[in-house]
């Protein structure tokens, strides 16, 4: 199934000079602006891919959701191990992170910590957007 990125009101555009654009300040938006994501578990294991909703977004995403981002991002967590698969073809990228899902769905006493709900918390993470990407931005401005 193929998902579109919402239309952003033209007042939340890059602005229209390439010089304008160039030396405009960089915005920091949560992941979700930039990328969408599926998530799966097995045992305690989560596994969260990262799709960006542009292919101009996948020099940004690449060089900022890092394993160490990640990890920094699931730190309450305390995973193990975070391990980045990257699918540049499909500008995408999975993370296999260990050790977060408080011994596995069917070991762990919070049940809402697994599968989907892991991946709204990677999908807050603050990353910075060139302006001159801000017309590839998904959501309202801001």
């Amino acid at each position: 199934m193929t998902t579109a990125a919402p239309s952003i009101p033209a007042s939340a555009a890059a602005p229209s000079s390439a010089s304008a654009s160039a030396t405009a300040a960089p915005l920091t938006v949560p992941l979700y602006r930039l990328a969408h994501s599926r998530t799966g578990d097995k045992g305690n294991r989560s596994n969260i891919s990262v799709i960006a909703w542009h292919p101009a977004l996948w020099e940004v995403l690449t060089a900022q959701v890092t394993e160490a981002a990640v990890a920094r991002q699931f730190a309450l967590r305390r995973p193990s191990r975070v391990a980045r698969y990257l699918l540049p073809n499909l500008h995408a990228m999975n993370f296999v992170i260990d050790d977060v899902l408080d011994g596995g769905v069917n070991d762990a006493l919070n049940l809402d910590s697994h599968g989907k709900a892991l991946s709204f918390l990677l999908l807050d993470l603050p990353v910075e957007v060139p302006a001159a990407l801000a017309a590839h931005l998904a959501g309202p401005p801001g």
